[in-house]
C-alpha cells in the first residue's frame, strides 16, 4: 500500500489511534465505579454483570435512557463541561429509582465530529462521579467520530441504566387514594431541561456572558449557574422507601409538575399543589422575566425550584417529615391528592 493511501480513514476525519487513546483514558475513570456484581467491564464487546438475585423475591429489572439536550450548548457556551456527566447520569437513575429500583449499572453514548481529549475527560469523570452517586457501575458505552453528522467539536450524550427492584415492592402510585399528601424536595437549579428556551432568553436575546455575577448571586457567575448538575437523588430514596411508606414518587423534568405529576396518577384522582408552597429560585424569576413567560409555562417547562415529588398516606406524612428532618432535608409539604382526572390543579390563580 502505496503511503499516499495508508491514512484515508484519518483524511476522512476520523481517528482510530485517538479513539483508542480516548478508551485508555476513561478505563481507569471506570474503575472507580465498579460495585458488586461486575464481571467484566469496558473493552470487551459487552458489559458483564450478575445481580445478586438471591437478595430478592420476584427481582426484576428496570430500564431508563435520557440525554442533557441543549444543555449541552450552555456547557460548551460556560466552557464547563464536568456537570454534563453528573447530569446525565440522574436524568437516567433518578427516574428508575423513583420506581424504586436500586440503578445496578450504566452505559454511556458520546458521538462527536472530531474527539476532544480534553473535554472528553472532563464529561467523563462527570459520569464516572454521577455513577459513584448513584451507586451504579459505569458497565460500556460507545465512543463515536462522526464527521459530517456532527460539526467540527459539536457533540451529543446518551446515557443507559438498568436497576433492579422487588416486583412486588416497585412504587408507580397504584396505591394513591384521596387525601395521600405531596412533598416537595429542592432541585439544584434548572436541572437539565428547559434551555432551549434559557439559551434564547438568557443568552441570545438577553446576551448574558459566562462570567457575569448576577446581584442576587454573588458567590456564582452564569456559567455556573446555569451548569449547576442535576441532583442525584438515588441513595436518600432507597433509603426512604425502606422507612417510610411511600405511595408514588416523580422526577421532576421536563413538562414540570404541571406534566410529571398526572403520570403516577391512578384514574379519578388529581393533585392539588399550592404554588406558593415555596420560593422560587431566583434564576427562574430572571428566565421569566427576560422572556416575558408566562407563569403556566414556566411550570409546565421548569422544575421551578422542586426537583423529587413523595406522595405518602395521610398517616405516613408525620414519618416522612421525621426522616427528612433527620437526613437535614429541606422539604415542602405541596398539597394532596383529590378527585379529578389526572391532572394538577394549582389553589391558587396564576
Amino acid at each position: 500500500m502505496s503511503g499516499d493511501n495508508r491514512n484515508r480513514y484519518a483524511s476522512a476525519g476520523v481517528s482510530i489511534e485517538r479513539g483508542n487513546r480516548w478508551v485508555d483514558a476513561i478505563r481507569p475513570l471506570a474503575a472507580k465505579t465498579d460495585r458488586n456484581g461486575v464481571v467484566a467491564g469496558i473493552g470487551g464487546f459487552g458489559g458483564v454483570f450478575r445481580p445478586e438475585w438471591e437478595k430478592y423475591r420476584d427481582p426484576v429489572l428496570v430500564s431508563g435512557t435520557d440525554g442533557v439536550g441543549t444543555k449541552l450548548k450552555v456547557a460548551q457556551w460556560a466552557g464547563i463541561y464536568e456537570g454534563l456527566g453528573i447530569d446525565l447520569v440522574a436524568m437516567c437513575a433518578n427516574d428508575i429509582a423513583v420506581m424504586g429500583a436500586e440503578p445496578l449499572f450504566f452505559l454511556d453514548y458520546y458521538a462527536s465530529g472530531r474527539l476532544d481529549p480534553e473535554v472528553g475527560k472532563r464529561i467523563f469523570s462527570g459520569i464516572a462521579e454521577g455513577c459513584r452517586q448513584a451507586g451504579a457501575a459505569l458497565l460500556g458505552g460507545e465512543t463515536a467520530e462522526m464527521p459530517g453528522v456532527y460539526q467540527d467539536a459539536d457533540f451529543d450524550l446518551a446515557g443507559f441504566v438498568v436497576g433492579i427492584a422487588d416486583r412486588e415492592k416497585i412504587v408507580d402510585g397504584r396505591k394513591i387514594g384521596l387525601g395521600h399528601r405531596l412533598y416537595g424536595l429542592p432541585s439544584t437549579g434548572i436541572h437539565s431541561n428547559g434551555f432551549s428556551l434559557v439559551r434564547k432568553v438568557l443568552i441570545e436575546e438577553r446576551g448574558i456572558s459566562p462570567g457575569y455575577r448576577p446581584e442576587w448571586s454573588p458567590g456564582e457567575d452564569w456559567a455556573h449557574i446555569l451548569t449547576r448538575p442535576t441532583r442525584i437523588y438515588v441513595p436518600l430514596i432507597l433509603e426512604m422507601i425502606a422507612r417510610v411508606e411511600v405511595s408514588a414518587m416523580v422526577h421532576v423534568t421536563g413538562g414540570g409538575l404541571t406534566e410529571n405529576v398526572p403520570r403516577v396518577l391512578p384514574e379519578g384522582f388529581s393533585a392539588r399543589i399550592n404554588p406558593r408552597a415555596w420560593e422560587k429560585p431566583p434564576v427562574f424569576q430572571e428566565i421569566q422575566k427576560a422572556g416575558k413567560v408566562t407563569t403556566r409555562e414556566m411550570f409546565q417547562v421548569f422544575n421551578m425550584g422542586i426537583g423529587l415529588v413523595v406522595v405518602v398516606p395521610s398517616e405516613a406524612g408525620k414519618a416522612l417529615e421525621g426522616f427528612l428532618s433527620e437526613k437535614g432535608e429541606t422539604f415542602y409539604f405541596l398539597g394532596e391528592v383529590i378527585p379529578g382526572g389526572r391532572e394538577v390543579v394549582y389553589d391558587r390563580s396564576f
